[in-house]
Formats: C-alpha cells, sequence, structure tokens
C-alpha cells in the first residue's frame, strides 16, 4: 500500500503543469509537457542500465509490473486535453485535475477501503469511483460552474472505471468534453 500511496502522490503532482498554466500560455505549456514526456522516457530507458540518482529510486519504488510505461499515457493524455481544449483552458484544466487528483483518490480508496466491487469490473470498487467523483467535482468547482463540474466528475468516473484502454488518455479528454458540452451547448 505504501508502494502506491506514494505512486499516487507522485501522480497527483503532476499539479505543477497547472501550476506553470497560470504563467504560460497553452501552446509553450504543451511544449513543456512534450519535454518532459521525452525525458521521462530517456530516464526510464537509461535506468534499465544506469544508476540515475534520484530517478532509480523512484523509478524502482513506484513501477508496476504490468503498466511499466504509465507516464507515457499520462503526459499524451495531458498534452491532449490542453492541445483539443485551449481555447478553454478552464476546461482543459478541469479535466487534468480530474486526472490527476479524481484519480490517486479513485485508487488510494479503493485500494484500501474498496469492498463493494463494480458490475462488469471486478478490480474496481464502488468506494473508488465515489472518491473519483466527489475530489474530481470539488476540484474542478474551482474552475466551472456546478452543473458542468458535475456532469465531468460524473463522466471522468464512469470513465475511470470503465475504460478499455489506460484510463490517463480518456478521462482528462473525456471529461473535458463533457464539461465543454454543457458549458457551450446546453
Amino acid at each position: 500500500m505504501d508502494r502506491e500511496i506514494l505512486r499516487q502522490f507522485i501522480h497527483a503532482s503532476g499539479i505543477f503543469i497547472l501550476v506553470l498554466g497560470i504563467f504560460l500560455n497553452p501552446q509553450v505549456l504543451i511544449l513543456l509537457c512534450i519535454i518532459a514526456l521525452v525525458l521521462s522516457e530517456m530516464v526510464f530507458i537509461l535506468d534499465k542500465y544506469y544508476h540515475i540518482p534520484f530517478f532509480s529510486a523512484i523509478l524502482t519504488n513506484c513501477k508496476r509490473q504490468d503498466d511499466e510505461r504509465g507516464f507515457l499515457y499520462f503526459f499524451i493524455g495531458i498534452i491532449a486535453t490542453l492541445y483539443i481544449f485551449r481555447f478553454n483552458i478552464a476546461i482543459a484544466d478541469a479535466g487534468i485535475l480530474m486526472l490527476l487528483l479524481g484519480d490517486s483518490a479513485s485508487t488510494i480508496v479503493g485500494t484500501r477501503f474498496g469492498r463493494h466491487k463494480l458490475p462488469f469490473k471486478a478490480l474496481k470498487s464502488f468506494e473508488g469511483s465515489l472518491a473519483f467523483f466527489v475530489v474530481s467535482f470539488l476540484s474542478s468547482l474551482t474552475l466551472l460552474p456546478l452543473l458542468p463540474a458535475i456532469i465531468g466528475a460524473l463522466v471522468g468516473s464512469i470513465t475511470e472505471a470503465y475504460s478499455p484502454i489506460d484510463d490517463n488518455i480518456p478521462v482528462p479528454l473525456l471529461s473535458a468534453l463533457a464539461i465543454a458540452v454543457v458549458i457551450y451547448w446546453l
């Protein structure tokens, strides 16, 4: 459990991207995320052959056996969300917050307290999905009105629970899409 908490803390620390977004325009932020993605991949490859101070310890303590490349999907999800929703950065940021904070809360709560399994998903729990919804809703309220925050959190929690691919890509994208639909078409 301690390893997973550390992993989720690192996952949630991606909030620095949103903090940088306060000072940088979306194109520069996307470029920085691409650079971080490339550097992360280089560190990941080099770590197989050399000990890299600080980074090797993080990789040793945080890698899952079945998910060695989760960081790639993490950055791809953020980059795609920033690019597609750059016309309204609050929408992009809310979708990314749901990935950063909601997904971390879901994993921690679901792993620790998850007793009621979701239908058709034996590895996911109602408690984890509820944690995703509550944390995503509350964090997105810092950027959005009430209804878009609720709908975005609901779509994000369903996506996190039932996505057939790594949730780091579809969670921010589908959450932001749902928010945009509510804001612009309802």
